[in-house]
């Protein structure tokens, strides 16, 4: 068994989608990045790269790589649980923590947890996704951006590569 963690964090800004954990949220500001911004999925992939000893998500899909120009983070983390697949390891669980000020998340959590298993092939009961308030502090807390962390843990399943 192997466990990695991931971190994520994205500026919030005018005339972009908000996207979380693949599924798209109403609010007036959406994540800044090259790719869709979705630091949730960004944090699950790192996790799950770290646990494998592959690096992390800038590694395997550069920001300066036009190809992933807004592309969906969910083909990333497909991508990436093929490379895990590869290495002879599957997912035990996934466990999750979105740091926002605003919007109000709760209700998206289950869609969340639903995309995350879907593109991982597992359970949604492996997959937990949480929310916790900025508390007004920082950039976080100004909606200036959303933070994001994940641990997952993996097994192998046969001989491992790694």
């Amino acid at each position: 068994m192997r466990i990695g963690i991931g971190y994520d964090i994205h500026p919030l800004g005018p005339n972009r989608k908000l996207i979380l954990g693949g599924v798209e949220i109403p609010h007036r500001l959406g994540l800044v990045g090259h790719s869709d911004a979705d630091a949730l999925l960004h944090a699950v992939c790192d996790a799950l790269l770290g646990a494998i000893g592959e690096g992390d998500l800038g590694k395997h899909f550069p920001s300066s790589d036009a190809r992933y120009k807004d592309i969906s983070s969910a083909k990333l983390l497909a991508d990436v649980a093929g490379k895990l697949k590869a290495k002879g390891y599957r997912v035990v669980n996934v466990d999750t923590v979105i740091i926002a000020q605003a919007p109000k998340l709760a209700p998206h959590l289950a869609a969340m947890e639903a995309t995350i298993a879907e593109v991982l092939n597992i359970e949604r009961s492996q997959v937990n996704v949480k929310v916790k308030s900025g508390e007004g502090v920082g950039a976080v807390g100004r909606e200036e951006a959303i933070a994001t962390q994940a641990v997952c843990l993996i097994e192998a399943v046969g001989k491992s590569k790694g």
